[in-house]
């Protein structure tokens, strides 16, 4: 695991400066502790800093071919390394150590850019091949580890995450507004598009070519390609049992110490389960957060699956000098980023960090078999709309919107009030991304000025759901639906926090449901297979039955949620009116001042719940304080 970074000149005879390669590869020092690495020639420079997990004596990068034309920096772990290692070795390529990370380069020689297909893990890897003259770059299927890069008429600049870019003077910081307002859609930008306009992420499962001034990007895998199976049940349970299982094994690789995140839900209940008979007769180290808010707690779940597997538990609080927390967490990302479960993630990374280097988690695994409450709401919804006149809908969310907020997780009226908001406002054509934004139109032409009403006058902030709903190439509604959470929400929110928060504590993490085997087999499964009669993650809960008690697979799926609007009303009221305050709106342009402090008033009193709009707005200002400032 590591930070990488480099630069690559359009001229190939132009000098890189090794300042610059270690400024930028300084900035992601938290992402690799343990060593420091660069390599610099004519027209090219690569750096990294290395969090040691595989090979800790002989690991170190960049790794150089044998010939040296061949070099490579690279993020991630391999987990299919031994094999393509042997096959590799039979080609008569020699090794200089037992770093996974090294199949790439080798690879590479003898593959070419195929290597990107036979390569099993999560990485974000460059590779400079002189002999070519050219970049080659590439992502894990899934979107674990990032990739950014910036292209300028003299050169490409890549890294890890943008603040390796933004320590370079010719790296714009103009902001793309189409991504602001993806950003108070969604509460995150959607990929390629950063929050500037001159940053592009390298998006999952595809690679990227730099030769001659030129940039390629292609895709080498699509899930939607996988084509529906007939399953019996028993079948599809054994099969998703031992695809797992497989997986876990694979990435429980490691020459340091190596826990499990143990929420108490079913997907990381399952990872935990199937990492225990492969621990070597120690029992797994496991970590869970909670919070002191009534209702939000998930301990008690956790404890009881702890108990269960005989696990090393470790557990940790929101601790309440949230205002603190407020700034390290948000600090931890170079772009506007909303979803409040980035506290948690990041709290628990520092408690895991404190005993392991690594940590398997259980992302992925809803969106992979129908674990969202989103899902049936939108089944639910096609049976209203067509019962329901659009009239009479405009009415009740008129209704629904003048409900007092409760302040219980998932209280009732907090649900029916967001469920007809979001049947009678949002389009129809997003499935169940109507009850996934923060921002809907309407709201916007109230919230925003004119000028940025303006800038985004040809822009469509649906356009991408839409196209990956249609690009799902099924007509089976729950896949289309969960190949678009695989596209964006997956990739664009999860895994970036997932990413970010872990690495901002020099912790690793890995999922085991984004192996490939288990997202194909997933996606050969029709949608009847995950959400049966109601019931969410039906085919997972059959696959685990012989692993967890029934008692476990019996409870609903604990929807993730964040105490966001008492935090707001309680410990985060002054800075909210502080970072939203009507001087520091209007100093932006971007808002109307009176819009926004009426909703701040309306929170502060209990009469609206405007949480996720308001965290939201306090995000974008620090990091407006931090990046444009």
């Amino acid at each position: 695991m590591s930070g990488i970074a480099g630069i690559v000149e359009r001229d190939a005879a132009r000098p890189v400066d090794p300042t610059q390669i270690n400024r930028m590869v300084e900035s992601l020092r938290h992402r690799g502790p343990d060593q420091h690495g660069q390599l610099v020639r004519p027209g090219v420079g690569l750096g990294m800093r290395r969090l040691s997990v595989i090979d800790l004596r002989n690991g170190q990068q960049p790794f150089s071919s044998e010939d040296g034309s061949t070099h490579l920096v690279a993020n991630g772990e391999i987990y299919n390394h031994a094999g393509l290692r042997r096959e590799l070795v039979a080609r008569g390529h020699r090794f200089r150590s037992r770093s996974d990370i090294e199949v790439i380069l080798h690879g590479y020689e003898a593959f070419g850019v195929d290597v990107v297909t036979r390569l099993r893990g999560m990485f974000a890897f460059a590779l400079w091949d002189a002999n070519n003259r050219r970049l080659f770059a590439g992502r894990d299927r899934a979107g674990e580890k990032p990739l950014f890069y910036a292209q300028t008429p003299q050169r490409l600049l890549f890294g890890s995450e943008m603040k390796a870019l933004l320590v370079r003077p010719e790296v714009s910081r103009e902001m793309d507004f189409e991504a602001l307002d993806q950003f108070l859609t969604y509460e995150y930008v959607l990929s390629p598009r950063t929050i500037f306009a001159d940053v592009r992420t390298l998006p999952p499962a595809h690679y990227l070519i730099y030769e001659r001034g030129s940039v390629k990007v292609e895709r080498y895998w699509d899930v939607a390609s996988v084509p529906l199976r007939s399953w019996t049940e028993d079948d599809a349970a054994s099969a998703l049992r031992e695809a797992l299982s497989r997986a876990v094994s694979a990435q429980m690789m490691s020459d340091v110490p190596l826990g499990a995140f143990l929420s108490g839900d079913l997907d990381s209940s399952a990872v935990v389960g199937l990492m225990a008979p492969s621990s070597a007769g120690r029992p797994v180290a496991t970590f869970s957060l909670g919070f002191g808010a009534a209702g939000y707690d998930e301990l008690p779940r956790a404890r009881a699956v702890a108990s269960h597997f005989g696990t090393d538990h470790r557990e940790g609080v929101v601790d309440p000098d949230l205002a603190t927390l407020f700034e390290r967490v948000v600090g931890c990302f170079d772009q506007p980023f909303a979803d409040a479960s980035l506290f948690p993630a990041f709290l628990v990374s520092q408690i895991a960090r404190q005993h392991v280097t690594a940590a398997l988690s259980g992302g992925g695994g809803r969106a992979l078999f129908g674990g969202y409450e989103t899902y049936r709401t939108e089944a639910l919804a096609r049976r209203v709309s067509t019962l329901v006149p659009d009239a009479a809908l405009r009415l009740a969310a008129a209704a629904a919107a003048l409900l007092p907020p409760s302040e219980k997780k998932q209280g009732v009226v907090n649900r029916l009030r967001r469920f007809i908001l979001g049947l009678a406002t949002a389009p129809g054509n997003i499935a169940h991304y109507r009850w996934m934004t923060v921002l809907d139109g309407p709201a916007k032409r109230h919230v925003y000025t004119p000028a940025l009403r303006g800038a985004l006058v040809d822009s469509d902030v649906y356009a991408p759901i839409r196209r990956h709903l249609q690009g799902a190439h099924t007509d089976d509604l729950l896949n289309r639906q969960l190949y678009v959470d695989l596209q964006v929400f997956l990739r664009d929110d999860v895994l970036v926090m997932a990413d970010r928060t872990s690495m901002a504590t020099s912790l690793e993490t890995r999922a085991p449901f984004l192996d490939v085997d288990v997202m194909e087999l997933a996606f050969s499964m029709p949608g009847s297979l995950k959400i049966r009669n109601g019931e969410r993650q039906y085919i997972l809960k059959r696959a685990m039955r012989p692993l967890l008690p029934e008692s476990m697979l019996r409870q609903s799926p604990a929807e993730p949620s964040i105490p966001t609007q008492i935090w707001l009303r309680q410990q985060w009221a002054p800075m909210m009116q502080d970072l939203l305050g009507p001087d520091q709106v209007r100093r932006r342009g971007w808002f109307e001042p009176a819009e926004v402090t009426r909703r701040v008033d309306e929170h502060l009193a209990g009469r609206r719940d405007h949480a996720r709009l308001l965290f939201s707005l306090m995000v974008l200002e620090r990091w407006s304080q931090t990046f444009l400032d």
